[in-house]
């Protein structure tokens, strides 16, 4: 009887504690205070925290003074999938507005037991390290950052980078004054890019044939017209243009060195090389498919 009344105690005790486990799994960690300070903004641990781009009193050029300090949180994980169908993860929320200069602290709660992000594209690189403020953290476990807003209205994306994650929910974007273009496929804010089709599949069209020299003809007869057309039209836009790309650049480099400008300038012309090489590489590729 003795030996029957201790396998009981014992099987309850474990039941009893099982709860207790898990419980103590699931408790969130806050690694804000247990980072080594890497410089330039990077800071990070072993255990799986890390901030990248930190900014805490450095202004932006075209800021004089900081307009207000704001703080967010941010709960990620698979509970804030189900309402998104489609998606495996994701953000309590998808969108943020602040006004520009604003200083922002941003706390990333991780309620899943496995990594997640928060990263904002699109700052200026001679400020932000690759153009990002970022926090990472292996759940559970929270960790705050916080950086300075440039002057300028612009739409920020936000989103995890780990394989597959964006893609499946963990995507947001941040609005500063009036924004810019908004980014597709974010849950709840914007419509899907590539929308899912459970449709019956539509038989390919058929190319009729066109009259070649009717056609031809007529492409060589307002030539001449058309391109005078288009030329004046661009002297009409860079006269109207100039003024106010002049008032935009004023105020985007106050402020700032004689190196920090042509820093600036020399990453925007690389990103604009790279998205131009971009773009004749995806039209060679579609043609050479063909």
């Amino acid at each position: 009887m003795n030996s029957k009344l201790k396998v009981f105690f014992g099987v309850a005790l474990w039941a009893l504690s099982v709860p207790v486990m898990a419980a103590k799994a699931d408790v969130i960690i806050d690694h804000t205070g247990k980072l080594m300070d890497h410089g330039d903004g990077h800071l990070m641990n072993m255990e799986g925290a890390m901030i990248m781009g930190q900014n805490k009193d450095k202004l932006p050029p075209g800021c004089s003074s900081i307009s207000e300090e704001r703080s967010i949180e941010v709960h990620a994980g698979h509970e804030y999938a189900r309402q998104f169908p489609g998606t495996m993860f994701g953000f309590s929320s998808h969108e943020w507005r602040v006004k520009p200069c604003t200083k922002l602290t941003v706390t990333l709660v991780n309620e899943d037991r496995i990594r997640h992000q928060w990263m904002m594209h699109g700052l200026p690189k001679f400020m932000y390290d690759k153009g990002m403020f970022h926090l990472e953290v292996t759940g559970p476990g929270k960790i705050t950052g916080t950086m300075i807003l440039p002057a300028e209205d612009k739409t920020y994306m936000v989103h995890c980078d780990i394989a597959q994650h964006m893609e499946k929910g963990m995507k947001a974007q941040l609005v500063v004054g009036n924004g810019s273009s908004p980014f597709p496929s974010i849950p709840g804010v914007t419509d899907l890019a590539i929308p899912d089709d459970y449709g019956p599949k539509v038989a390919d069209s058929v190319k009729l044939p066109t009259a070649v020299a009717s056609s031809s003809a007529a492409a060589n007869g307002p030539s001449s017209g058309s391109g005078n057309a288009v030329f004046l039209l661009g002297v009409i836009i860079g006269a109207v243009g100039t003024p106010f790309g002049l008032t935009y650049y004023r105020k985007r480099f106050e402020g700032m060195t004689r190196d920090e400008i042509i820093h600036h300038l020399l990453n925007s012309s690389k990103s604009t090389f790279d998205k131009l090489l971009g773009l004749i590489m995806t039209v060679i590729a579609k043609f050479s498919r063909k």
